[in-house]
């Protein structure tokens, strides 16, 4: 494999022969990688391109500018990152993508978060993923690629055996194409991460999720499963806690952003007393109540030590929950992350995390509030703590793996790129 540490000139070169002007941007970022191959960092580069940087100049990447740009990376073997989000990306530059994927045999990650590709875009990419054996992660957020599209990326999980992580999330897929994922899932051995959140679904019947649970029951290689926004109610929590029964191998599990209340946590609260897999739950912006935190915390405090980071945040709890809470975490020692925001904070709340805090249960850097005192009254501060505080954006100084912001990181580490 040949490597291009002179990126810089070679994109000039190849601007110049296919008649196209230069992206600043691009330029600046292949300059910064050129500073790195000559320090001697001379494998794993990701090149971060991502059109919603605000610390320097950005010219958002379009379709010619994509084509020249793979044309430089075709054989530069020290970059294995590619990171094109919120750009201006169509399905022109998927067709780009898609061959860029066919012939180049070093690329692992490939971020085209939030740009314009649609059906036929993903077609050209998954396709493109039939025989490509290199890439480890993608993640086709945000672009609107449909029901259609969605099912080819359901075929290729038939065929791709090399892919470990795939977000498809907010990508209007529907009813048919989660239905097939969750089929292809069955079979194959190598996904280990899917994001499915936000999909388009027109029935109450809630036949995505059995499905999912289907597949849960079969497949033993997926560790983080991302459900947020499927409209799920009790009992398709039901139909997942049988699932997980017999699953050994999930360990991130998000729940987020659906309609369960506490009957549907008692079965969670059920699966927690018996799962030694589980490491992380989603539960935030659900309506799980004091009743659904008391159903958690029994579990917690007398059953359950695998579980080591639980997300309440916005589920109408007042303190009697949220203070069982906080006495599970007394007696439970795994469980070392909690977020709370958006619950009905009251004295006893303010109090018992504080405590929490103070003896050391709770370390201040693992949960999304702060105590400080008022007039000899303790008050609970938000912090911008969390389990994907970056999934959508990128913050403006520091880094996108905070692992304050970022927890999940941290805990399921699901591979080297992901």
């Amino acid at each position: 494999m040949s490597v291009h540490p002179d990126l810089h000139q070679h994109y000039v070169r190849t601007c110049q022969n296919l008649g196209q002007s230069e992206n600043p941007f691009i330029t600046h970022v292949l300059q910064e990688a050129e500073k790195n191959y000559k320090m001697g960092w001379t494998k794993g580069i990701t090149l971060k391109i991502a059109g919603n940087n605000r610390l320097v100049p950005v010219q958002r990447v379009t379709d010619d500018n994509l084509q020249v740009l793979t044309s430089v990376l075709q054989n530069t073997g020290f970059v294995t990152g590619l990171d094109l989000r919120c750009n201006v990306l169509t399905d022109a530059g998927a067709k780009h993508v898609a061959t860029f994927l066919q012939e180049n045999s070093t690329l692992r990650y490939l971020n085209l978060m939030f740009n314009d590709i649609g059906t036929s875009g993903a077609e050209l990419i998954a396709r493109a993923l039939y025989r490509n054996e290199t890439l480890v992660y993608l993640r086709m957020t945000g672009n609107k690629i449909g029901n259609k599209g969605g099912m080819f990326f359901a075929s290729m999980l038939q065929i791709n055996s090399t892919l470990e992580k795939l977000d498809l999330g907010d990508c209007d897929v529907g009813t048919q194409c989660l239905i097939a994922i969750a089929t292809a899932l069955t079979q194959n051995k190598s996904v280990k991460a899917i994001n499915l959140n936000r999909p388009l679904l027109y029935s109450q019947e809630e036949e995505t999720t059995i499905h999912v649970a289907l597949m849960l029951k079969k497949n033993s290689s997926l560790v983080e499963l991302h459900l947020c926004k499927h409209e799920m109610k009790n009992f398709g929590v039901e139909r997942l806690c049988e699932a997980l029964y017999e699953n050994s191998s999930l360990r991130y599990l998000d729940l987020s952003c659906n309609k369960i209340t506490c009957d549907g946590v008692k079965f969670l609260g059920g699966l927690l007393k018996r799962n030694q897999t589980l490491e992380i739950l989603d539960l935030s912006a659900n309506r799980i109540e004091d009743d659904g935190a008391i159903y958690l915390s029994e579990a917690l405090a007398l059953y359950n030590r695998t579980l080591q980071a639980l997300s309440v945040v916005s589920n109408s709890i007042s303190g009697k929950g949220l203070v069982a809470l906080s006495d599970a975490m007394k007696t439970n020692t795994e469980l070392s992350y909690i977020y709370i925001w958006g619950n009905k904070f009251d004295k006893a709340t303010c109090t018992a995390f504080s405590e929490l805090i103070q003896t050391g249960h709770l370390k201040p850097n693992c949960t999304d509030v702060e105590p400080y005192e008022v007039d000899g009254h303790v008050q609970l501060a938000e912090l911008s703590h969390g389990l994907k505080k970056h999934y959508y954006w990128t913050p403006s100084c520091g880094e996108a793996t905070n692992k304050d912001a970022n927890a999940s990181l941290a805990i399921v580490a699901v591979s080297e790129f992901l």
